[in-house]
Formats: C-alpha cells, sequence, structure tokens
C-alpha cells in the first residue's frame, strides 16, 4: 500500500459541515480537519431549503485546502450527509430548484395523504421504513401535489451526497443507504420499489440505478480541477448516509451487537442480514435502512441530547451559561432516578423553555417537582437511558435473542454518565467509542474500495486500534428495573 494513505472525508449535518483528512498507516486512522463551515438553511418565499450551491462551494474549498497544502495526494473522496433530502435535475443536467430543508411545512400531513392512496400497512410491508413525514417519498407526493410542475420538468433526481458528488464529477449514481431512508426501496431486494412508484404516479424515469457502497462515483471534473487545484483524488460513493458510516465504524468484537449512534438524536438498532418487517415491527415503528455491504441497519430514530442542549440553552438565555461537565457534576449530586419523563413525547421536541415543561410533566405524573438543575439533567439522562433500555428490549423481543452488548458512538459518547446508566438500564456492558464514528466509517469504506482493507470486519479492527475506547459495566440494576417499571406506566 501507499505509504500513509490520505482521503477526505466531508461529512455534512444539519447544521455544519466539515473535510477530513484521514491518514491510514496499515494500521490505524488518524483524521486531521482541513475546513469547517456552517451549513444555514434559507426561508425564502415561505419555503425552508439548503442552500446547495454554499455548501459545494465549501466542499470546494476543503478540496481547494487539500491541493494547496500538505494532503494533495489524497487518494479519494467520500460524503456523508443526512437521508431523505434530494435535488431534481432537468434535461441538461441542470438543478431545478434548491432542495427543499425536511423540515418545510409541505410535509405536514402527508403521511395520512399517502394512505389514502395505499394502506398504512401495505407501504410498510413494501420498504420496511418507519413512517416520519419528511421520508422522501413524502416529500415526492407534496411536490406532485402543489408544484406538480417541477416533477413535469426533472429527469433525474439525486440525493444530497450524490448530487454532490454529481457537481464534482459530472457522473449520476444512487447510493443504496442514502435511497433506503426515502420509503421508496423494496425492503427484500434494495432496489426501487415498482409498486410504490406506479401506486403513487411518480415518474419512474428520474430513479437512477442504484449502487452499493465502495462504487467509485468518477474523477473531478476539469472545471473543478482548475478551481480547487491538480488533484487526482477519485470521487467514492462510500455508506453516504452519515449513519450507515457510523455503523461501518463500530467497533464490534461479534457479529451480534446493538449500536447507539447519540447525539442530538439516537438512533439505535442492530445490524442484521435480511430486513425484519412484521406486525411487530410495524407497531414498534421499526426501520429497515441499508447498511454497508447489503447488510441491514434494523433501527429506530429516538430522542436524543436534545433535550438537555436545550435546557442548556434556555439556561444560558436566563444568564447562567453552563458547561455540559459542570452540568453533569450537578447531576451526579441529585438523587437517582426519583424523575422520569417520556424523551419522546412530543412537548419536548420543539425548541423552548425545556426545563419548565419537564417540572410540568413531573407535577402531572404525580412525582413532584425536580427544584435544581442537577435533578433536571440527572432526570433527562435517566430517562435517556429507560428509553434505550426499552428499546433495546423491543429489538431483541423481535430478533428472538438477547443481544449481548450496546455499542455507543458519536459525540454523545462524551456523556460518560449517559453511558453509565445505559449499562445499569440495559443490563448489559456498554462500549464507547469512537467520538468521529462517521468520518472514520466514511474513511474506512475509502480505503475498503481502494483495495487497502480487505472488508468491513478489518476495517472494525482498524477503528478499534485507532481510538479510545471507555467500558462501563451495568450496576444497581434491581434499582434500575424498578424505575424502569414505572417508565412502562408513563408511556
Amino acid at each position: 500500500m501507499k505509504n500513509n494513505l490520505k482521503m477526505l472525508a466531508i461529512d455534512l449535518g444539519a447544521s455544519s459541515g466539515r473535510g477530513i483528512v484521514g491518514s491510514f498507516d496499515g494500521d490505524k486512522i488518524t483524521l486531521r480537519e482541513n475546513h469547517r463551515f456552517p451549513n444555514e438553511p434559507v426561508i425564502a418565499a415561505g419555503q425552508f431549503s439548503w442552500d446547495i450551491l454554499r455548501i459545494y462551494h465549501e466542499i470546494k474549498n476543503a478540496l481547494r485546502t487539500c491541493a494547496l497544502g500538505e494532503d494533495k495526494d489524497i487518494a479519494s473522496i467520500g460524503i456523508d450527509t443526512w437521508g431523505v433530502d434530494f435535488g431534481l435535475l432537468d434535461k441538461n443536467g441542470h438543478l431545478i430548484a434548491n432542495p427543499v430543508h425536511y423540515r418545510d411545512t409541505r410535509n405536514d400531513g402527508m403521511v395520512e395523504y399517502a394512505f389514502r392512496t395505499m394502506q398504512k400497512e401495505k407501504l410498510y410491508a413494501e420498504t420496511g421504513i418507519q413512517f416520519i413525514d419528511f421520508n422522501t417519498l413524502f416529500q415526492l407526493l407534496a411536490v406532485k401535489k402543489d408544484t406538480p410542475e417541477l416533477l413535469a420538468a426533472a429527469k433525474d433526481l439525486l440525493f444530497t451526497p450524490d448530487l454532490l458528488a454529481y457537481f464534482l464529477t459530472g457522473n449520476k449514481q444512487t447510493e443504496y443507504t442514502i435511497a433506503s431512508t426515502g420509503q421508496l426501496l423494496n425492503a427484500g431486494t434494495g432496489e426501487w420499489s415498482e409498486e410504490i412508484i406506479r401506486t403513487f404516479g411518480l415518474p419512474r424515469e428520474i430513479f437512477g440505478k442504484i449502487v452499493q457502497p465502495g462504487t467509485v462515483c468518477g474523477e473531478l471534473l476539469p472545471q473543478v480541477r482548475e478551481e480547487v487545484g491538480d488533484l487526482s483524488a477519485k470521487v467514492i460513493s462510500i455508506a453516504a448516509h452519515d449513519t450507515a458510516s457510523a455503523v461501518v465504524a463500530v467497533p464490534a468484537t461479534t457479529d451480534e451487537f446493538i449500536f447507539l449512534s447519540s447525539g442530538t438524536w439516537s438512533i439505535m438498532g442492530t445490524e442484521t442480514k435480511e430486513p425484519h418487517v412484521d406486525e411487530k415491527s410495524l407497531a414498534y415503528n421499526f426501520t429497515n435502512e441499508g447498511g454497508y455491504g447489503k447488510t441491514i441497519r434494523f433501527s429506530k430514530n429516538i430522542t436524543g441530547l436534545w433535550v438537555e442542549q436545550e435546557s442548556r440553552r434556555q439556561w444560558a438565555r436566563e444568564g447562567e451559561n453552563l458547561s455540559f461537565s459542570e452540568l453533569s457534576a450537578m447531576a451526579a449530586e441529585a438523587k437517582p432516578l426519583k424523575f422520569i419523563i417520556d424523551t419522546d413525547d412530543p412537548r419536548f421536541a420543539t425548541p423552548g423553555n425545556l426545563p419548565k415543561r419537564i417540572a410540568e410533566y413531573c407535577r402531572e405524573t404525580g412525582q413532584g417537582t425536580p427544584e435544581t438543575k442537577g435533578e433536571i439533567v440527572r432526570c433527562i439522562l435517566e430517562s435517556l437511558a429507560l428509553r434505550y433500555r426499552y428499546t433495546v428490549d423491543k429489538i431483541d423481543e423481535m430478533c428472538g435473542k438477547r443481544i449481548p452488548a450496546v455499542n455507543i458512538v458519536g459525540g454523545g459518547t462524551q456523556e460518560t454518565m449517559l453511558s453509565q446508566f445505559t449499562a445499569n438500564a440495559c443490563n448489559r456492558p456498554v462500549h464507547t467509542g469512537p467520538v468521529e464514528a462517521t468520518a472514520l466509517g466514511n474513511i474506512a469504506a475509502q480505503a475498503i474500495a481502494l483495495g487497502e482493507v480487505k472488508d468491513l470486519d478489518e476495517a472494525r479492527e482498524i477503528v478499534s486500534r485507532s481510538c479510545e475506547m471507555k467500558h462501563f459495566e451495568p450496576k444497581d440494576t434491581a434499582a434500575w428495573d424498578e424505575a424502569y417499571e414505572r417508565f412502562l406506566k408513563l408511556i
């Protein structure tokens, strides 16, 4: 292999993006951020849209930083983003309109609107995807209903990472893991659902060939190289959905593990060979999204550290700017398992005075009122852990076996109190790390595609050597079992 192979990960989140250079020396991957930028959606003419050309401009800045510095020898580029959102191209390959943000109000009521055409049970049986109003299918139905001229003019639909790769290379392809988020694929085949496309009257020609992670998209266009510098890097379609990339980087030691991608949101699930699509998975609203190597991410989107983050913002608005470490120290002093909330309750989903809402919830459910910030933060973290326990129990039930351990990756691993609470609540070991799971998974998939890493198993071994891992064993399980019974009554 090349001495210290370099690859560039473009990691795009809903509020910021980064260029990260990954260096692989044959044993470990090291990461170095080379460009960071805000990702600021725009409201214009009453629509909430992504500023996709600004994002593209910032990606070129990351490339330019490589070309003008010590990383001009990067071998490849991979792009990962959030799911479901897309751009439409016309017959000349031009973007018809800015991609609309998944939180735009055009999606309101579209799930129920879709059920008028295809029964809920049939739609789930076909796709295996949990129902969220911003899924690509529902967005397309909103376009068809409100602005049909856009669909009439469209020749191609490209999801966000595929669209950005097209801007760089001029080549159009649809990567499997990102396409799987949209509720448009057949769960069994992993290909476009002809039944859904036909039943909902969507134009078949806009849905291009689906490729697996690791497929080369192409080289940088001459005009791109002229603008950013003479880079010979290939653009590779890695596991382009950010959670799929994060799961690539789960350093599991066995084939059976629970993954928890922890941050503002939590995505919790397990990796399977086949989809789980039945009455139970529908009732529990679990999803079957694509993973690397034609695996399935059988998982559920649940509330994450948003509740703590928004509480901290509220306290800052009130003049107390506290760090997360300070809040954790306060929580450590509070009485254990005194207050419990359902973190997935809709009242906690929107910005505002969450400490006040938490206090109101506790009073309404006969628990009294948390009086201190420590009590509120401890309530949040313990309640999240109990929600994780509920999700783990459902995974065990549907898989027909007890999966032995939980692997937590992402920024939430830095909240060590929550990691310990998760071990306690789930009564199984918890392993945490890496923090930079998405970027590591992005880089690892590039290394596999370049032939420098054998397969997913070897990639995970490399990741485990490349990051700091922490391990948590269950404690006080009897008290947590009692709290879980109280939690079940609440939900």
